[in-house]
């Protein structure tokens, strides 16, 4: 039986990539490095990141259409209030590299992430499946 999804976040530098999750978006975690404390930026940390789902979307377009995309796995975070989860990251220490604008399916901004890739925050205008049962 799968009990989680596990993600992965490659960085140029992992010790501020997991003090962003850990102090920004002050995300759970635990580290087994024996004597080793989460507060240790050297530590190896896993996050509890929260409820979640998947989608999965083409790569490319209805046929006629030039839309395509390639392969590729991508992370979003889910809020309720956009500007206000915005907010409160930023006095926290987020970087917000793109201005919010309406996807279609949801207010979407992206956020700099130390040492990685940008993440992608979004208010959904869809259906969500994060609290399915």
């Amino acid at each position: 039986m799968i009990t989680a999804v596990h993600n992965l976040v490659y960085s140029d530098d992992a010790p501020a990539t997991r003090a962003f999750f850990r102090d920004v978006l002050q995300w759970p975690c635990v580290t087994d490095e024996p004597g080793s404390d989460v507060s240790d930026d050297a530590a190896w940390l896993i996050f509890g990141s929260g409820p979640s789902e998947l989608g999965v979307h083409p790569t490319r377009g209805p046929q006629g259409s030039s839309w395509s995309a390639p392969r590729h796995h991508a992370i979003s975070l889910i809020c309720n209030d956009l500007r206000v989860t915005m907010d409160e990251l930023i006095a926290r220490g987020a970087v917000f590299t793109t201005d919010p604008t309406d996807h279609g399916y949801g207010l979407v901004v992206m956020m700099a992430v130390p040492g990685a890739d940008e993440i992608q925050l979004y208010e959904p205008r869809h259906t969500t499946a994060y609290d399915l049962t």
